[in-house]
């Protein structure tokens, strides 16, 4: 049943900011190769083996099981092999490149509704988690 979204200033204002996502050229490229990946059986099977084989060393280490050096160097084979296939690595920088974009949207609004403002660099700045959050130091 579909729900209906009371249109306000707020949600007209969102799906204008929706648009503007999707009119991206990179956006629109990000997606193009997600749907090559998707599209391709060999990429797919390729990642799917390399999660599979991560998350099982994974699970082995946060049981604090011995790691196995041929494991750990089947899985290193397996994801080299993963990221020397293009389309594969076209989905990884898509995917990367979607994540960024999403967490500077949220770091956005969330500081708007914490500040009652819109947020300047310096607050943006004050909120990064470190090095790899995105914030580009």
């Amino acid at each position: 049943m579909p729900t209906q979204i009371e249109e306000n200033p707020v949600t007209q204002k969102t799906r204008e900011l929706c648009q503007t996502i999707v009119d991206l050229p990179n956006l629109r490229a990000a997606r193009q190769q997600i749907d090559a990946f998707l599209s391709n059986e060999t990429a797919r099977g390729q990642y799917e083996v390399v999660m599979s084989k991560g998350q099982a060393l994974q699970e082995k280490q946060q049981n604090s099981v011995p790691l196995d050096g041929k494991e750990i160097a089947d899985f290193e084979k397996h994801r080299d092999t993963l990221l020397a296939n293009p389309v594969a690595r076209g989905f990884l920088d898509a995917q990367e490149e979607l994540h960024h974009l999403q967490h500077s949207i949220q770091k956005y609004v969330s500081k708007t509704l914490e500040t009652g403002r819109v947020p300047t660099p310096d607050d943006l700045s004050d909120s990064c988690g470190g090095h790899d959050c995105g914030c580009h130091h």
